[in-house]
């Protein structure tokens, strides 16, 4: 209040009040949030609370803005403000927990212990610094405790696996294999006394099914010569619900890359249908045909790449140098776009084990106020590089016209 605000509590007060009679004016469903209110003081908080619900706030939000809370006394503090501000009953009291100290999940559970009944979560704790409460976490604990916690939720756990592995692919961030819930060491048992009691009963190290949160098994074998029918059934059974010209473009992208290595992975195929569904629905102005890379090794020459592109309709060659194959490769494509775009981020992680495991590359890019994740799979890596370069380029270059297009015809 006294910094940021630069307020006294009576005028925050009076800010909030009239701001939430504002939003109630417009609809019924008005949520109030106390910033910071894991260190605010409680009597101030019993006050500006009860004067949000009295103004039409039929949801108070209290956040643990830089994660600070610990458990019990975040706890302690819902308990507090149910049980002392006066019109308590008229409202839901929400909690908004960041992971900064790696409590977000505990605190939010903590709080739900003690009354609270809206938690808000994010797929795989993705938020702002250390991220927020993680969603998966949260709901498991819930449905694997009812006893506990004397709560329900309706989240649709099986859907859970399949959400945070599409979030992974668009913002290009892999799924740590350490993860709880989803990363894929989770239902995994290297330890000898571990897989001997799992072989016996597998209730001795497992507390949930692969299946309970989306991760479905299968004996269908995806390969050089698997049919149309058998990849449509293998993306229905991954969640993934494609139209037949969608799923003739997979199925032509899978026998391309079948040809390559024996056996397709189904992180092989959500790679596939990210690459060629996706990009379907908006037409890309830049296209990677062709990239060759040459660099002689112990040698003082600079790298060589040569690249063919399509730019629309017309086709462009253009051959440049850099430090490196990377280097050479997107220089050449930044000369051929006609952008300075500056590369902020680049990642490699490997798409699945096996030394002919795809490559999947995400780099984040800037171009003055606009910034842009593009993402490429590929066996060869600097082709993966390439395609997620080109990828954020064609990113960009929605996002500016989108925003021309706007101040040309602004919504109403």
């Amino acid at each position: 209040m006294e910094h940021k605000l630069r307020k006294t509590p009576d005028e925050v007060v009076e800010l909030a009040v009239a701001a939430v009679k504002r939003a109630a004016s417009y609809t019924s469903n008005v949520e109030f949030s106390a910033e910071d209110a894991s260190r605010s003081d409680r009597d101030f908080l019993v006050r500006i609370v009860t004067a949000a619900i009295e103004a039409g706030a039929t949801t108070i939000n209290i956040p643990d803005t830089v994660g600070f809370a610990q458990p019990d006394e975040f706890g302690a503090l819902i308990r507090y403000l149910i049980e002392n501000v006066p019109n308590a009953d008229k409202a839901i009291f929400s909690v908004h927990c960041h992971d900064d100290l790696g409590l977000a999940v505990a605190n939010s559970l903590s709080a739900v212990k003690n009354g609270a009944r809206q938690a808000e979560l994010c797929l795989s704790g993705i938020g702002e610094r250390a991220g927020n409460a993680s969603l998966e976490e949260f709901v498991m604990a819930l449905k694997l405790r009812p006893e506990y916690y004397g709560v329900e939720c309706s989240i649709v756990t099986e859907q859970i696996y399949p959400s945070c592995h599409l979030l992974s692919l668009i913002i290009g961030r892999p799924i740590p294999a350490n993860k709880a819930i989803i990363g894929s060491n989770a239902f995994a048992h290297e330890s000898g006394i571990h897989q001997d009691g799992m072989l016996k009963n597998r209730n001795t190290y497992e507390i949930m099914t692969p299946q309970a949160v989306g991760r479905k098994s299968t004996d269908i074998v995806i390969g050089k010569h698997s049919g149309r029918n058998a990849v449509r059934t293998r993306l229905e059974e991954l969640g993934y619900s494609l139209d037949t010209d969608q799923v003739n473009a997979v199925f032509a992208a899978m026998k391309e890359l079948a040809d390559k290595k024996a056996r397709i992975h189904d992180e092989d195929l959500e790679a596939l249908v990210f690459s060629e569904v996706y990009r379907m629905r908006i037409p890309d102005r830049f296209r990677l045909s062709n990239i060759c890379v040459q660099t002689t090794m112990g040698s003082t020459m600079p790298t060589t790449a040569a690249v063919v592109m399509q730019d629309h309709d017309e086709e462009v060659r253009l051959a440049g140098f850099g430090v490196g194959p990377i280097d050479a490769a997107f220089n050449v494509i930044s000369q051929i776009c006609g952008t300075n775009a500056e590369l902020e981020k680049f990642s490699v992680n490997a798409i699945t084990g096996g030394t002919d495991a795809q490559g999947e590359v995400s780099v984040h890019l800037r171009d003055g106020k606009y910034s842009a994740t593009g993402r490429g799979s590929d066996l060869d890596i600097i082709v993966a590089s390439a395609k997620a370069y080109v990828d954020a380029l064609n990113r960009l270059e929605h996002k500016e016209k989108d925003v021309i297009s706007y101040k040309q015809n602004p919504v109403d």
